[in-house]
């Protein structure tokens, strides 16, 4: 089929909002779901709108068949890492409030013990959500090159992402595409709202390093 790549804009939210969830929804509620405040969806929602930073539309690509959304993801480098940081200390600030944001600010934190964020030379990929009747029709492959290809173009050396134990099928996509487990960082992440499984880190080189 053909898929139709492009950033991101704010009016793409009803339909990216979703894929972005569909990506890790243990982690996203683990860390941004608060009964009586906000739920993760609601958090991601505010900080796709803002623009800014991780969640922020502007470091998302879409996929479009036929003119609708069916696939979202992002992909970024180790220099984002302090501005994103802020940008989702602000985001969590405007959303929760002054009193509740520190401890969804120190769950966020938490979790970067099990999905961290990329180090230096690393092209990472993250948020990657296809619309379940499209998965098997080559989507997700085609936007995981997409991204790719923006990584070789930036120079950068290694692709990574990280991928849930519970996840053997999204594993094996991407063990297709070259990525192979490099590590596995065990989770004893949980509260009321979810519980986070262990994440294996994959990475696919992307230049020849022979030389």
């Amino acid at each position: 089929m053909p898929w139709q790549f492009r950033p991101a804009t704010a009016a793409d939210a009803d339909a990216a909002v979703p894929l972005i969830y569909s990506s890790g929804p243990a982690a996203f509620d683990f860390v941004f779901s608060v009964p009586g405040r906000a739920s993760a969806l609601d958090f991601l929602r505010h900080a796709f709108l803002d623009g800014a930073g991780e969640f922020g539309f502007r470091n998302h690509v879409v996929a479009e068949h036929n003119g609708a959304v069916v696939a979202t993801g992002a992909a970024w480098g180790h220099r984002s890492n302090p501005g994103f940081a802020l940008a989702a200390a602000r985001q969590i600030l405007t959303c929760y409030g002054p009193l509740v944001a520190p401890r969804v600010i120190l769950r966020g934190l938490r979790i970067e013990s099990v999905i961290p964020p990329p180090s230096r030379g690393l092209h990472y990929l993250a948020h990657l959500g296809i619309q379940p009747e499209l998965r098997g029709q080559g989507a997700g492959g085609a936007l995981i090159e997409h991204l790719l290809a923006q990584g070789r173009a930036q120079g950068r050396a290694v692709a990574a992402l990280d991928v849930a134990a519970t996840n053997p099928r999204a594993q094996s996509l991407y063990e297709r595409l070259g990525f192979q487990v490099t590590r596995e960082r065990v989770s004893h992440l949980a509260n009321a709202q979810a519980s986070v499984s262990s994440h294996r880190r994959m990475e696919l080189p992307l230049r020849d390093t022979r030389d």
